[in-house]
């Protein structure tokens, strides 16, 4: 399949910019309707939503550049063809969040409860956009002989053409649906405020390691990819920093309320039987 779909000579539109903007998209959507439920404006949801959108989009590309460094001092004015493919999701999500935070934070908008609203659209907007790196194979996977490796012939794939490879990027959609399937059961049952964003990081950083031992990338640090360290320093601030919270809620309640629940208990259970 050609991962190109108008070619306008000096620039393209192709599938996966195509996809990642509905994914864009549908996000906004999902975090609109999920805002009202509390208390959010949606006004404000639009207007977050492009600065999110914005810094994402810059920190994916700077994560990018960073990463293969060599070739972009080189080329320095490529660091700018975004259109040419190169986007960080990890880079997305320290850019897109610091913006949020900021928006957040200038508009009076309780952070942890935003946080909350936008997680489960992330995970469907990334899951729709990587439809996208699956149709162009920027994010190929390593050889494989199983039975469901892909394999790219058009000359405008990023894949390493004719060798079947593992579908990285489809391992990745099927995690990115069981986390939103996950948060959407979640989401008001989970206190406080913050957790559900704090789970959504944890839970992809752990998949995304997983993965990233298949995908064709560059060794770093040992046997260990650049997403492997990332996704090694994600999870495991997530999870701290969760089960902080967690802790900081139960040594906030007092302890004679706590000794008090089994007697409300028992008093209830005692008028029951008297009815």
């Amino acid at each position: 399949m050609d991962p190109i779909i108008f070619d306008l000579g000096s620039t393209a539109i192709g599938w996966h910019g195509v996809l990642m903007l509905a994914g864009i998209v549908v996000a906004a959507l999902l975090s609109v309707r999920l805002a009202a439920a509390g208390g959010i404006p949606k006004q404000f949801v639009y207007t977050s939503a492009f600065w999110i959108v914005l810094f994402g989009l810059i920190g994916a590309r700077l994560m990018h550049v960073l990463d293969n460094l060599d070739f972009f001092s080189e080329n320095p004015v490529e660091i700018f063809a975004f259109w040419a493919g190169g986007l960080s999701w990890y880079g997305a999500l320290l850019g897109g969040t610091l913006a949020g935070v900021v928006c957040a934070r200038v508009n009076k908008i309780p952070l942890g409860r935003f946080a909350d609203t936008v997680a489960p659209a992330i995970m469907l907007g990334l899951a729709i956009g990587r439809i996208g790196c699956t149709v162009n194979g920027d994010a190929y996977g390593t050889p494989t002989g199983l039975p469901w490796g892909l394999v790219y012939t058009h000359p405008n794939s990023y894949a390493d053409l004719f060798v079947a490879g593992h579908p990285a990027p489809v391992y990745e959609i099927i995690w990115l649906l069981l986390i939103f399937g996950l948060l959407w059961r979640l989401k008001s049952r989970i206190k406080p405020d913050g957790s559900l964003f704090l789970i959504m990081v944890a839970v992809y950083s752990f998949g995304r390691f997983l993965i990233s031992w298949v995908r064709a990338e560059s060794a770093v640090l040992g046997p260990l990819h650049q997403a492997h360290i990332i996704s090694l320093v994600l999870f495991a601030v997530a999870t701290a920093w969760l089960v902080y919270r967690k802790t900081r809620i139960v040594a906030a309640v007092p302890p004679e309320e706590i000794a008090a629940e089994p007697s409300a208990a028992v008093t209830q259970q005692g008028q029951s039987q008297e009815h």
